[in-house]
């Protein structure tokens, strides 16, 4: 695999990826060749299952990096994940330094962790598997979501902890924790996310969020987030196909 997600993703590089959430190998694909840098794999709130995962990547191919949101920020999810090729995992509901050690350990090896050694397609089933050993410390990107009042309060303790190579603001969830669901323009919101930014900016770690639309990621391009999650596959279908059904019907 040639795609070099987590040297990009440290250097800095603005890499956008649409949110993957159908279990269709088919929607990786056509993803894939539109010409996104990375494809974001939703097995949080999907039906995904591991083989699901394993499909998608394979149909995404190769050069296309597939980074996993997890089920839990878990050892199993995270072991599994890694082991069907994906270049990364996003850990949901990180919340404590403590939190974010342990998800750090699971996703790599010893001596800097724990991952448990089994043979997968991302070890070529076998056959490189003392090369993807060899590197796969190196080369899996290990980011972490901020999407709690908690996460917020302990976000200083969190960014210093060795192996995460990026914080991925979840918005929606941040704002129902700070009891404002969905009102994303809610000054405990923003501060939240202020905080967050400046902190992460601060410490030199890499910032992500997703949103919907160009216009809604402009500003967090500007503030310096470069992992960017744009629009889900659900409503590039059925906002394409409204649009199109509203110009035939106003003929």
């Amino acid at each position: 695999m040639n795609h070099q997600f987590r040297q990009r993703l440290k250097a800095g590089e603005r890499l956008i990826g649409p949110m993957v959430t159908l279990r269709s190998p088919e929607v990786a694909e056509i993803l894939a060749e539109v010409g996104f840098d990375w494809l974001f794999i939703d097995a949080e709130h999907s039906t995904f299952e591991a083989g699901d995962v394993q499909a998608l990547l394979q149909a995404a191919g190769a050069d296309m990096p597939g980074v996993v949101r997890l089920p839990a920020a878990a050892e199993v999810p995270i072991k599994k994940a890694l082991d069907v090729g994906a270049a990364g995992i996003i850990a949901p509901m990180v919340n404590s330094a403590e939190q974010a050690e342990q998800v750090v350990r699971f996703s790599k090896y010893a001596p800097q962790g724990t991952r448990g050694v089994g043979i997968g397609r991302a070890h070529g089933y076998g056959q490189k598997f003392q090369a993807y050993l060899d590197r796969a410390n190196d080369d899996v990107a290990v980011i972490v979501q901020a999407e709690h009042y908690e996460a917020v309060e302990n976000i200083e303790a969190i960014v210093q902890v060795e192996g995460v190579d990026a914080v991925l603001v979840g918005p929606y969830d941040l704002s129902a924790s700070l009891g404002r669901p969905g009102d994303l323009a809610h000054r405990d919101v923003t501060s939240a996310i202020d905080h967050v930014t400046q902190t992460c900016l601060g410490a030199g770690v890499r910032l992500g969020i997703f949103r919907l639309t160009a216009e809604a990621l402009k500003p967090y391009l500007e503030r310096g987030y470069t992992l960017l999650v744009a629009g889900v596959d659900t409503l590039f279908l059925s906002q394409a196909a409204g649009n199109l059904l509203a110009q035939i019907k106003e003929q």
